[in-house]
């Protein structure tokens, strides 16, 4: 049988995505017994604490002893706290034996925000990754060797997988059952916990967040005119003059502060302006095309399914209240 230690981290975890993890693959495994066929993992929630209380107290998680588990086909890391530099300081003999487990042949993946814990064991340096997009801002300053793509609801490379925000860990769960039992299976425990199968993408639900902690006040004033004169042209070359710098400088360091270009940051600050709008209200879409300084329909809506992989129409019949029941 496969091995699976799902690891519980020093100091915090998240207990959804421990117990999602454990249920869903403890229920394909009970379900090849139905079959008549024999499991497939053994599964186990290990660490180095005896106990863990999260939750003001109101739960508490009783790994096994980590140092007892002999090996491991597949590693699970739990989201967890936001306080990353100190998860990691307060991590660094569970780093190591995570480390340890790979180079021993195991696999590991990475829930959530899990994927900072995965980053200090090296193992992600040159890779590509994804976690929370409400994460990705500390994640890339702490983390610039890896490529990160919050875009991304599950990454895979050389035996080592991440996956995007909160529940999305579902869907990586449900890879698993299938890369470890059969589609069948897996498309089963999706109707039994009624999880999409087929999302491959966390896009729909990144919100965009225009970083003004930076500490770059030319740039400040930048994004603070973008942002003022949405439904204007904006030259950038004569901003750049307004602003008394010249255009290379000005990208130069625009793209340092926010991590855009100037035209990204101008596209992704309209296309969240005009979400906002296709949620809430009655407009139509050329209304909101319009309101954001769009006057081509086919490159609003091109720009807006780049960024988040649903045409205008889509995202409206999805997230507009009044949309949905009708």
């Amino acid at each position: 049988m496969k091995q699976v230690t799902i690891v519980v981290p020093n100091g915090y975890a998240d207990l959804a995505s421990i117990r999602g993890s454990f249920e869903i693959l403890n229920s394909a495994n009970e379900y090849w017994k139905i079959m008549g066929k024999r499991p497939v993992l053994e599964i186990c929630i290990a660490g180095f604490e005896k106990e863990l209380r999260l939750d003001t107290g109101f739960f508490a998680i009783y790994p096994l002893n980590i140092n007892k588990i002999q090996r491991c086909d597949l590693v699970i890391i739990p989201s967890v706290s936001h306080y990353y530099a100190n998860i990691n300081d307060q991590n660094k003999e569970l780093v190591a034996w995570i480390r340890q487990q790979y180079k021993a042949g195991a696999e590991i993946a990475s829930i959530c925000t899990g994927a900072f814990l995965l980053a200090a064991t090296g193992l992600l340096d040159g890779k590509t990754c994804s976690t929370h997009w409400g994460a990705a801002n500390d994640f890339k300053r702490l983390f610039p060797n890896i490529h990160l793509h919050t875009d991304k609801l599950i990454t895979a490379e050389q035996g080592i997988y991440t996956n995007g925000g909160a529940y999305s860990f579902l869907n990586l769960i449900l890879f698993f059952v299938e890369k470890y039992f059969d589609r069948e299976t897996a498309v089963r425990c999706s109707k039994m916990f009624q999880i999409d199968i087929e999302r491959t993408s966390q896009s729909p639900f990144i919100i965009f967040q225009t970083q003004k902690n930076h500490g770059d006040e030319l740039i400040r004033k930048a994004q603070a005119y973008i942002e003022q004169n949405l439904s204007e042209k904006i030259s950038f070359e004569e901003l750049a003059s307004k602003l008394a710098t010249s255009r290379r400088n000005f990208d130069r360091r625009f793209i340092k502060a926010t991590g855009n270009t100037p035209v990204e940051y101008l596209q992704r600050v309209k296309v969240e302006v005009a979400k906002s709008t296709l949620e809430k209200g009655r407009k139509s879409i050329f209304e909101v095309m319009n309101e954001v300084g769009y006057s081509d329909d086919k490159s609003f809506r091109e720009v807006f399914k780049k960024i988040t992989g649903l045409s205008p129409l889509d995202y409206k019949a999805r997230y507009n209240k009044e949309s949905a029941f009708t």
